[in-house]
């Protein structure tokens, strides 16, 4: 059987080659006669660089950039045939920063702008920012701020940085000149940056945000959206997408970035399409298969794609929280969790590669087409 391993990565336990690599060590283990093919992805969050380097190969940057609270990060974009692709969580990540130390009121975008800075003075005709993982809420106003665009308040000052000033946003002083660069903002979510599906509310708390914190952060992206109105003549703070990387998605909208899937852009560059049709069997995976997953995320986009060619896809994660119709709905055939194969979501992260090896082994005996 002709079996394609594409995974995304496994939230920060393991990167999609890592994930790929651990399946298909317990695929041959349990099926040695399959012919097995690697395809690691990404949706536009952690990982997406790495991808995209793997199969496009173009030249590394690496950069000492602001991480979310400022420390610097080390960080790395790719130059490709007159193309950026910059990673959004190498400067603004939700891992960069101990679980402890967690502000969301605080985190910034300036590092995402400071790789973008640097990606203009190359010259390059296109930006591409992959939005995932990020461990900020600030609407991009750090980006902006990086780029040559400050908010300030109303005594004229500039604000400090993060999403939480920003309600005392009046304007900006300056501006933001990309010159004849296109923008691509690849998301991995289509959420809008306001309401209860957006920015604040639904990705606030994983960013250390309490019940009071995302009240704040929800009345200063309010206040940062009507900023960004101006900026781009127009409202957007309910395209879809504008939610994406804490509000990062908005504020590259607002710049005159087209929204494009991110799971679409690495399937696209990495050759996914061919790889399909080839396959008899599709595997895909993520650190957790929940509603998240339902809303543009890599691994509904390649159950999707397996779906119209009629091959059977299945879901391999850390946890899964979709039930059976809400995941036959997306084109995903069976979903398996390491949580549940190995007793306990401590025990798979015990050991996050030999954990899902050994569920891919038990998957293996079960599909024989």
């Amino acid at each position: 059987m002709r079996v394609l391993i594409a995974p995304d990565c496994f939230g920060g336990t393991l990167t999609a080659p890592e994930a790929a690599e651990a399946i298909a060590a317990g695929w041959r283990s349990g099926a040695p006669d399959d012919e097995l093919t690697l395809c690691p992805l990404a949706d536009g969050g952690p990982g997406f660089v790495e991808v995209l380097h793997s199969a496009l190969s173009g030249h590394l940057h690496h950069r000492t950039v602001a991480g979310p609270l400022g420390t610097p990060v080390d960080a790395v974009w790719l130059e490709h045939d007159g193309t950026a692709y910059i990673e959004c969580a190498q400067a603004c990540g939700l891992t960069l920063v101990p679980r402890e130390e967690r502000d969301a009121l605080a985190a910034s975008t300036v590092g995402v702008g400071e790789l973008i800075a640097h990606a203009l003075d190359r010259k390059v005709h296109t930006i591409v920012v992959g939005l995932g993982g990020s461990g900020s809420t600030d609407g991009g106003a750090g980006m902006f701020r990086a780029l040559g665009a400050t908010p300030v308040g109303d005594d004229g000052e500039p604000l400090r940085s993060g999403g939480g000033p920003l309600i005392d946003t009046v304007r900006l002083d300056g501006q933001v000149d990309l010159g004849d660069v296109r923008l691509v903002a690849a998301s991995d979510v289509e959420n809008p940056l306001l309401g209860k599906d957006g920015a604040a509310r639904v990705f606030g708390p994983q960013k250390g945000a309490d019940d009071l914190a995302v009240r704040r952060l929800e009345r200063a992206l309010a206040r940062w959206a009507d900023i960004l109105a101006k900026v781009a003549g127009r409202d957007i703070r309910d395209e879809p997408g504008a939610g994406a990387a804490g509000g990062l998605g908005a504020g590259l909208i607002a710049l005159g970035a087209t929204v494009e899937s991110g799971a679409g852009v690495v399937r696209r560059l990495t050759g996914l399409d061919d790889a399909l049709g080839h396959a008899e069997l599709v595997v895909t995976g993520e650190g957790s298969f929940d509603f998240q997953s339902l809303r543009g995320k890599l691994v509904t986009r390649v159950s999707a794609a397996s779906s119209e060619r009629g091959v059977p896809c299945l879901v391999l994660a850390g946890q899964v929280s979709v039930g059976r119709r809400r995941a036959a709905s997306a084109g995903v055939t069976q979903a398996y969790a390491v949580a549940e194969h190995v007793g306990s979501a401590e025990a798979s992260l015990a050991d996050p590669a030999g954990t899902l090896s050994d569920l891919a082994k038990h998957v293996s005996t079960q599909w024989r087409l």
